[in-house]
């Protein structure tokens, strides 16, 4: 089993920036399809965005253009840049393996929060 340790969470003001970095354990990290996802106080987790194993993204409508995901093979990291932040991206947020495309994510970490202030 994949192994996924989040970190770079914290408290940020509206308009501010902040990086998430998610390490995962395993030799074979360039094959993994990596995602991030939030979940905030009374909602449903939500997919923030994805990378595949060849470097193609996705992301939600509501962080479009703000976040931008990342990975560095090399490091078995992936990261999210987060800009503008607003207060409605207050969360817990994690990464997830998908080891093969459309099967559903098979590891998660433990979460880091992010809290986006006025």
């Amino acid at each position: 089993q994949v192994q996924l340790a989040e970190s770079g969470g914290g408290l940020v003001q509206a308009g501010g920036s902040l990086t998430l970095s998610c390490a995962a354990s395993g030799r074979t990290f360039d094959n993994y399809h990596m995602g991030w996802f939030r979940q905030a106080p009374g909602k449903e987790r939500e997919l923030v965005a994805k990378i595949g194993r060849r470097g193609i993204t996705y992301y939600a409508d509501s962080v479009k253009g703000r976040f931008t995901i990342s990975r560095d093979n090399a490091k078995n990291t992936v990261y999210l840049q987060m800009s503008s932040l607003k207060v409605e991206d207050t969360a817990v947020y994690y990464c997830a393996v998908e080891l093969i495309a459309g099967r559903g994510y098979d590891s998660w970490g433990q979460g880091t929060q992010v809290t986006v202030s006025l």
